[in-house]
């Protein structure tokens, strides 16, 4: 295993641990944590949520990770399908991708009218400031990933079969757009940064050195007291250990694992 992968693995260990605590805190004093992910196709959003949640209690957190609106929540008030998955005390929900769709990728791609991307930056910072008034912690970074850097994972994901789901047609037709979303990106920063929910742009370019910076600052965000789990005793067991004695009627799954 090499330096690079070991410090890795090292660092990201620590800050699981540091992110089970920030957790244990959450759920014991009641606050609400949202963290919002944005940023280019192939940035490395998902990897990152992927990172932050393995060594979470599941029943703690959730990803809201919205398609496209239907018929009915295209009816709606813009920001009414996003409040539905804020969280309840004690909850951290991880926006893979939020209300600013509207922001970049719509406008980018003729998905809203100028007048609905005028009235949502126009909104958002009301918006926003409604939910930290109650109390909710937002953070919103944009991970940053060059062309260059995000034309070779394009073509990582399609050379491996088990990352094309990755690529979808919205993907395909914004690699055209990269100066135009970068435009609409700095628009949004600008005009939504606000001292109660500011932006943060985090270096994806390495996508591993850019979870252990975003964690680490996702962190450092959120003052909190340290929620360590005492380690329980376990009582000796009663007799000898014993092996599973499952009835007859139950049907086994063949051992088909090769040494």
């Amino acid at each position: 295993m090499g330096k690079k992968k070991k410090t890795y693995r090292h660092s990201m260990a620590e800050l699981q641990l540091e992110l089970a605590g920030l957790h244990r805190w959450l759920q014991r004093s009641g606050h609400r944590l949202v963290v919002i992910f944005e940023g280019r196709d192939a940035a490395g959003k998902g990897g990152t949520i992927k990172a932050i949640t393995e060594s979470m209690d599941t029943r703690g957190y959730r990803i809201a990770a919205l398609g496209k609106p239907n018929d009915v929540e295209s009816s709606q008030w813009y920001f009414q399908r996003y409040v539905e998955h804020l969280p309840s005390a004690g909850e951290i929900v991880l926006f893979d991708r939020s209300w600013y769709n509207r922001a970049v990728i719509e406008p980018a791609m003729g998905f809203c009218s100028k007048a609905q991307y005028k009235a949502f930056m126009s909104a958002v910072p009301a918006f926003e400031k409604l939910l930290t008034d109650d109390g909710i912690i937002l953070l919103k970074y944009w991970l940053a990933v060059d062309q260059e850097e995000q034309e070779e994972r394009f073509d990582e994901r399609a050379k491996d079969p088990l990352k094309r789901w990755k690529l979808s047609a919205t993907d395909l037709a914004s690699r055209d757009k990269y100066e135009e979303i970068g435009h609409l990106r700095d628009l949004m920063i600008e005009r939504t940064s606000r001292p109660h929910a500011p932006w943060f742009v985090v270096n994806f370019n390495d996508q591993k050195r850019g979870r252990i910076n975003l964690i680490r600052h996702l962190l450092e965000q959120v003052p909190r007291s340290e929620e360590s789990i005492p380690e329980p005793k376990l009582p000796k067991l009663k007799g000898k250990p014993k092996s599973e004695q499952v009835t007859r009627k139950a049907e086994w799954v063949p051992d088909s694992f090769g040494e």
